[in-house]
């Protein structure tokens, strides 16, 4: 017990130490922070919704603009850096343990972390882009999950920042599915996971932009606006009872598995999930609502 306690000390120390390190020195190491990182692709992306906005008739400060912007600065730095680092850190020391009890001598399945660290990156990112697909997909489909996800599809405008927007619970499945995994089975080095980071920031910013952008012949392989508005559509096709387009940054699964789906041109398709107009609109609201007993 006394094992656990430390790594929840250290775990908080380091995080405190991280964030304000973020904060406080915009460039370490000759690359921008995350924290500065994600202001800057924000403002920029937010830019060519003004000056390219695909919906046109919707207003350059949208619907819950300021909701989803705290939304992302809350689950990205006040939930994911100092509370969710140590939840990381107990799962990954917990599930170490256990399976060291049954024989695990340390090692990996697949050990990639010799390689070259841009061709570990490359094979991280669809890795993980997997992963986050098959738990995605697992959110829509399993209806305790389901009520967390809701606050992601509680979204009726759709503009850069609703990427974020999401209740702090989904964390805990996402995360420990991603890093946990990844470094137990494949041995990745992470010193460079920040430019991973970056793209799949990115990539989500724009996803959720309002942009009427497909990226011609790689929609195929990377998740874009014109798929994803799909995906928030409020009314779900029969053939997709449970939804489509589950893609986080690669389109290829979708197309592969069956679950992609653009009948047409979305642009002015109603967003949400049926039911929506009574779905509480502030954050505490959101984040409460979840937990609450069904009647």
């Amino acid at each position: 017990m006394t094992d656990y306690f430390d790594i929840i000390l250290d775990s908080y120390e380091g995080s405190a130490r991280y964030l304000w390190k973020i904060i406080s020195a915009p460039l370490s190491n000759g690359r921008i922070s995350g924290f500065y990182f994600l202001i800057i692709i924000s403002i920029l992306i937010w830019g060519l919704e003004v000056l390219f906005p695909w919906r046109k008739n919707q207003n350059k400060i949208r619907k819950d603009f300021w909701l989803d912007s705290f939304y992302m600065f809350f689950n990205f730095y006040l939930f994911d850096v100092i509370i969710f680092a140590v939840v990381v850190k107990l799962t990954y020391t917990f599930f170490l343990k256990g399976i060291i009890a049954i024989g695990y001598n340390k090692g990996v399945l697949f050990n990639l972390s010799d390689l070259n660290w841009l061709v570990q990156m490359i094979i991280f990112f669809v890795l993980v882009d997997l992963v986050q697909w098959v738990v995605h997909k697992f959110l829509h489909t399993v209806p305790f999950f389901w009520k967390f996800h809701k606050v992601h599809h509680s979204v009726k405008e759709m503009g850069f920042a609703a990427h974020l927007r999401y209740h702090f619970a989904e964390s805990m499945v996402y995360k420990p599915a991603k890093y946990v995994t990844m470094s137990l089975l494949f041995g990745f080095a992470f010193e460079n996971i920040f430019y991973i980071y970056f793209l799949s920031t990115l990539i989500g910013h724009l996803n959720h932009a309002n942009l009427g952008w497909d990226y011609g012949p790689l929609k195929y392989l990377l998740n874009n606006p014109k798929m994803h508005i799909w995906h928030h559509a409020k009314v779900l096709p029969d053939s997709h009872p449970k939804g489509m387009n589950f893609a986080i940054s690669l389109s290829c699964w979708d197309y592969l598995f069956g679950t992609s789906y653009i009948p047409k041109d979305g642009r002015d398709i109603e967003l949400g999930f049926p039911g929506d107009e009574k779905y509480p609109e502030s954050f505490i609201g959101q984040v409460l609502e979840p937990f609450k007993s069904e009647d």
